[in-house]
């Protein structure tokens, strides 16, 4: 589970990492808080860091539940391709949102196998 869990603490890294962007694209692109709207470029920044927030609720009860109960190595490795997966999907979506999907969908395969995989095997150990 050590394996797991540096995975979860690297998403959460990660999560902070784009926080951090979005504060910086506030700044760069005039979008004083509480406002969520304004230039379209931050509005992407924004969209990057709520986006990866929701998927952040499926992925840590998904590689916890497997980790525990299946494999922590596979969790992890499926951690990594999500956390990848995150960061090719920020790269995509600030730059050109049509093409999101190069970056969205492997991470969103993870985490469903994961979800798939440890409900599997949480029931096999009934």
């Amino acid at each position: 589970m050590a394996l797991v869990s540096i995975v979860v603490m690297l998403a959460i890294i990660e999560y902070f990492i784009f926080g951090f962007m979005v504060g910086a694209a506030r700044g760069k692109y005039g979008v004083s808080a509480p406002a969520v709207t304004g230039d379209p470029i931050f509005e992407r920044y924004y969209r990057v860091q709520q986006n990866t927030l929701e998927q952040l609720a499926g992925l840590l009860p998904a590689i916890t539940v497997y980790g525990f109960y299946g494999n922590p190595q596979v969790a992890a490795g499926l951690g990594l391709v999500f956390i990848i997966s995150r960061a090719v999907y920020a790269y995509t979506y600030i730059n050109d949102p049509a093409k999101r999907a190069w970056g969205f969908v492997p991470g969103w395969l993870a985490t469903i196998l994961m979800i798939v995989l440890g409900l599997w095997s949480a029931y096999g150990a009934l």
